[in-house]
């Protein structure tokens, strides 16, 4: 296992998207976005992530310079069409839109359609948590969690965040997948070539397997409700505004690379300051917070944590370790340029 420095390696993979030619904003976005998520620990939607989408601009499926088209719909709703830009660039831009048009309304939504995957749901919902505001972000996918009482799939792993600012310390930030794991989980224990747990997916006649190389579809959390919860992701992401659903999609890593996937995001900011004030709102929450962890522990071993706690842990720990990568993963980056030895720690 290589460690990386994330300063050096942000520095590095900026280049190697500059010499695309991608945007300066979608440069900013992708590197920071991936930063991000792999400091906090959630590596399936990391930097892991960056060789792939060198690919995807290489072959056109991201569009290195796009034409973001805005169509402001009321005081407080926009429609955006990303022109297949990468979705961690039109992410931000809609996030920060609704952030702008809900300091004057109070709520604000937008939808974006024709993008392309947009890495981890918490980087835009925190955009909008670290500007006092409450954020929500949706993404759709292509169909890889098994529908309830089906041997197949029909939405995709539908991720479901939500961050508020708090008191003390950095954001109370929610991110799950409306799917038991990431699909980029169970590719990650392919690549160890090392079993998955048992309740994780499905083969192609909806038996669980684990072998990860067997696996086609995954289970949704809950049961139902979690294949409930996806299909309401998909009823915003694609319905409202007519993009496609999670069973129209084309799949990430097994259609043509060339292909453009036309995923939808979706995305809300809520002024708390039009409903509260926002030290009375981050005093009280942190409040909660503060007593969910002094709760009795039913076992004394494990931390009591709330969610996003398990994250801000990671982040103090690889701020001193670096990035983890295993050797498979890093020769990628190596094929992408010998370079990326200097971000080793």
């Amino acid at each position: 296992m290589k460690h990386l420095d994330d300063s050096r390696l942000k520095k590095l993979m900026q280049k190697s998207l500059s010499d695309r030619k991608v945007t300066d904003e979608a440069i900013l976005h992708v590197t920071e976005s991936l930063i991000q998520t792999s400091m906090r620990g959630v590596d399936s939607h990391g930097i892991n992530l960056f060789p792939h989408y060198c690919r995807a601009v290489d072959a056109g499926r991201v569009v290195r310079n796009p034409e973001i088209k805005i169509n402001k719909t009321a005081e407080s709703s926009a429609v955006i069409d990303a022109g297949h830009a990468f979705g961690h660039h039109v992410g931000a831009l809609a996030i920060d839109l609704a952030v702008e048009l809900a300091s004057k309304t109070g709520i604000a939504a937008i939808g974006v359609k024709n993008s392309s995957h947009f890495g981890a749901a918490a980087y835009f919902a925190l955009r909008a948590a670290t500007k006092g505001y409450i954020g929500f972000s949706f993404t759709n996918a292509d169909a890889l969690v098994k529908a309830h009482s089906s041997k197949d799939p029909f939405f995709g792993t539908n991720p479901i965040c939500f961050a508020a600012p708090l008191a003390n310390e950095s954001p109370f930030c929610l991110d799950m997948a409306t799917s038991l794991v990431s699909w980029n989980k169970i590719n990650n224990y392919r690549r160890m070539n090392q079993p998955i747990p048992a309740h994780w997916a499905f083969d192609k006649e909806g038996k669980p397997v684990i072998d990860p190389h067997l696996a086609k579809s995954l289970s949704p959390i809950g049961e139902y409700k979690g294949f409930g919860l996806g299909m309401m992701v998909d009823v915003l992401c694609a319905v409202l505004f007519g993009g496609l659903i999670s069973k129209d999609l084309l799949a990430m890593y097994t259609s043509p690379i060339e292909a453009q996937r036309k995923i939808g995001h979706f995305f809300m900011a809520i002024n708390i300051s039009k409903f509260n004030s926002l030290d009375a709102f981050t005093r009280d929450l942190q409040s909660m917070v503060d007593r969910i962890r002094s709760l009795r522990k039913s076992d004394e071993s494990q931390e009591l944590m709330v969610a996003g706690d398990p994250e801000k842990n990671c982040v103090k720990e690889r701020e001193v370790s670096g990035i983890p990568m295993d050797e498979i993963k890093f020769e990628e980056f190596l094929s992408l340029s010998p370079d990326f030895k200097t971000a080793l720690k």
